[in-house]
């Protein structure tokens, strides 16, 4: 048998006010799990899933509370078609906000980003389907914090209510 594999990638750029987490899931009830999750984490947060199956009809199966980002989520989703992957898309939230719970989501294998920074999903397309090989989260450093980007970082944990 011939073997074929193909690497590419797929840039997404979530809009601005938008949280995006790409996970990799493993059940049909997926969705219905995450939503429920995700509403219990933060009361007041907007999100949409899309969730790839991998087996039976190979359906991107999607849930959420907000039209838009539940509709923005699935064509993340089937832009991305790899088997069991997952993509959250949360407003009035941050991941910090939702990780740890998420995380303990039976269905949940593993997270390979929460952010709001454009992102590379680079894959792997075989005869048998595609894998996600990993992600490219935001850009790379451009130099190392001095005082007063120290400063700075703490002025806007503060703002934001991270610290006190």
């Amino acid at each position: 048998m011939k073997k074929h594999m193909e690497i590419d990638s797929l840039k997404i750029e979530p809009p601005s006010d938008v949280q995006f987490v790409l996970a990799q899931s493993h059940f049909i009830k997926t969705v219905e799990d995450v939503s429920e999750c995700l509403v219990n984490c933060v009361p007041d947060i907007k999100f949409g899933c899309g969730f790839c199956e991998a087996s039976g009809p190979c359906l991107v199966r999607h849930a959420g509370n907000d039209e838009v980002l539940e509709n923005l989520a699935t064509q993340y989703a089937y832009g991305i078609s790899a088997g069991h992957s997952l993509v959250i898309l949360l407003k009035n939230a941050f991941p910090i906000n939702i990780l740890p719970r998420l995380k303990e989501v039976p269905e949940i294998v593993t997270v390979y980003c929460a952010t709001a920074n454009p992102v590379e999903i680079v894959f792997v397309d075989t005869v048998q389907g595609r894998a996600i090989l990993g992600i490219v989260d935001g850009l790379k450093p451009k130099g190392i914090e001095t005082d007063n980007d120290i400063v700075e970082r703490k002025k806007f944990l503060r703002n934001i209510g991270y610290k006190f």
